[in-house]
C-alpha cells in the first residue's frame, strides 16, 4: 500500500483552515462561479448556490479541522462534484423536476470519488450527531458542549453549579446514551457501509 501524495491543490484546504483570506477569495473566484452556473442549469438560483457552497465549505473546513483532510487531486473537481451531488440530493428531496447530469469533463478519477466520498460521509457522521444531540435533556447538552469546547470537568461543574463527581458520572451517561444512539440509527449503519 503506496503512501498518498498530496496534491498542490492542498493549499485551499489550509487555506481554509488558516483563514487565508487571499486563498479563500480564489477558491471563491475560481471555483465557484461553475458551481453557480451549474445549480443555474438545474433548477436553482443564485442564493441557493450561495447557500449550498457555503455548507460545502464548511464541511471541508470541519472535516480538515476534525479529521486533517489531505487533498489527493485537484481542488476543482473535488469542490465541484461535493456541490453538484450535494445539489442533486436537494432536488431529489424537494421536486419532481429533471436533472440535468453532465460529466466532469474526463477528470473524474478514482482519487477525486474517494475524497468525495470520504467528505460526504463525515458530513452525514456530523449531521447524525447534531440530530441525535438534540434528543439528550438540557444538563446532558450543557455537559457535552463545555466538555467538548476543551474546558476541564472542574469548571463544567463550577460553570453548572453542580458537585464534580456529579459533572463526570452525568457526561458518562450522556455520552453513553449519545453513541447508543447514533449506533441505532439506520442512518449509522449505512454509513458505517461506506
Amino acid at each position: 500500500m503506496g503512501e498518498i501524495k498530496i496534491h498542490s491543490d492542498q493549499k485551499y484546504i489550509d487555506g481554509l483552515v488558516s483563514n487565508d483570506s487571499r486563498l479563500i477569495a480564489e477558491i471563491y473566484s475560481k471555483f465557484v462561479p461553475k458551481v453557480v452556473g451549474y445549480i443555474k442549469k438545474n433548477s436553482g438560483d443564485e442564493a441557493a448556490a450561495r447557500d449550498l457552497v457555503q455548507d460545502v465549505i464548511m464541511t471541508i473546513y470541519d472535516q480538515a479541522k476534525t479529521k486533517n483532510l489531505q487533498l489527493s487531486c485537484p481542488f476543482d473537481a473535488y469542490f465541484f462534484l461535493i456541490c453538484k451531488r450535494k445539489w442533486l440530493t436537494v432536488l431529489k428531496k424537494t421536486s419532481k423536476i429533471r436533472v440535468t447530469n453532465e460529466p466532469l469533463l474526463g477528470f473524474v478519477s478514482e482519487t477525486v470519488e474517494d475524497e468525495v466520498s470520504a467528505t460526504e460521509n463525515f458530513e452525514g457522521r456530523m449531521e447524525l450527531f447534531k440530530e441525535v444531540f438534540q434528543k439528550l435533556g438540557d444538563t446532558c447538552k450543557q455537559i457535552l458542549q463545555l466538555s467538548f469546547g476543551g474546558i476541564s470537568m472542574d469548571e463544567v461543574a463550577s460553570q453548572l453549579e453542580i458537585s464534580y463527581a456529579y459533572a463526570r458520572k452525568k457526561k458518562s451517561l450522556c455520552v453513553g446514551q449519545l453513541t447508543k444512539w447514533v449506533q441505532e440509527s439506520a442512518v449509522y449503519n449505512k454509513l458505517k457501509e461506506n
